[in-house]
């Protein structure tokens, strides 16, 4: 699992990995999202399981979690998504959840119950680098890579640190506050770019706040991925179930171009 992000960044191009949450528009439909992100262009997915507290997610990324949380999904339901999307697409799959979920369940059986499912990695965001060992232990054991994450605010000692846990890639905050869409891009991607490269050869893959094709390419500039998720999720939500998977696929095209 873990080498197959290691074969991700491995490219010359920047990779587009997309963020979709599962469960959205519907349980039964939601796989067809992920293939509309395949066929699009993307190069993997960050499959967002819905969560009732949501830490680091804005309006969108809220609405979209608790229409699927609505519709009955749960981390089980949400694991046998991640094995169609694999089957189905191939290209690799990393979980994005939140810490209470994992330790409720254990941190060993959930790690385990990712890789079961074919998942490639793990993003955690509101996992502290100084509580990260047995959840990095744990998920290499089963052979998954695990992301984390540096804001804009992050000093040069934190920072050195995240790079020294040696994490499948670092996760950038683009731009601060929660997931949401912004009109304007800020001048942080740029800054923390310099500084992620200069700590250490961790592949740096930027997200939050990149909502339109433009700020992608900018992004793309600076880092070895970039996630776009708000964007494509509100694509997904807005305009009800019927041509879901056409209009996501449209978008998503604009925006791998952009990254690619």
């Amino acid at each position: 699992m873990t080498e197959r992000l290691t074969a991700l960044f491995a490219g010359e191009d920047t990779v587009f990995l997309p963020y979709m949450t599962a469960g959205i528009p519907t349980r039964e439909s939601s796989p067809d999202m992920f293939t509309a992100l395949a066929d699009s262009g993307a190069d993997g997915f960050e499959l967002g399981i819905p969560y009732s507290d949501p830490l680091m997610d804005g309006p969108i990324i809220q609405r979209a979690g608790q229409m699927a949380l609505e519709a009955g999904m749960d981390i089980d339901s949400a694991l046998r998504l991640v094995e169609v999307v694999a089957n189905r697409t191939g290209l690799p799959t990393v979980i994005m959840t939140y810490v209470n979920p994992v330790l409720r369940r254990g941190i060993d059986r959930t790690m385990d119950a990712f890789a079961s499912a074919g998942a490639a990695g793990v993003i955690i965001p509101d996992l502290p680098v100084e509580e990260m060992t047995p959840f990095l232990t744990a998920a290499t054991t089963v052979g998954l890579g695990m992301a984390v994450f540096v804001a804009p605010t992050t000093d040069d000692e934190r920072l050195k640190s995240v790079v020294d846990t040696g994490p499948a890639f670092i996760y950038g905050v683009a731009d601060m506050g929660v997931t949401g869409t912004r009109v304007e891009s800020s001048d942080h991607a740029a800054r923390l770019s310099k500084r992620v490269r200069a700590a250490g050869d961790i592949p740096l893959v930027l997200g939050v706040g990149i909502s339109t094709p433009e700020q992608a390419a900018t992004a793309a500039g600076y880092a070895d991925g970039v996630i776009v998720g708000s964007a494509l999720v509100a694509e997904v939500i807005d305009g009800g179930e019927e041509r879901a998977a056409g209009r996501l696929a449209a978008l998503a095209s604009r925006f791998a171009a952009a990254v690619h």
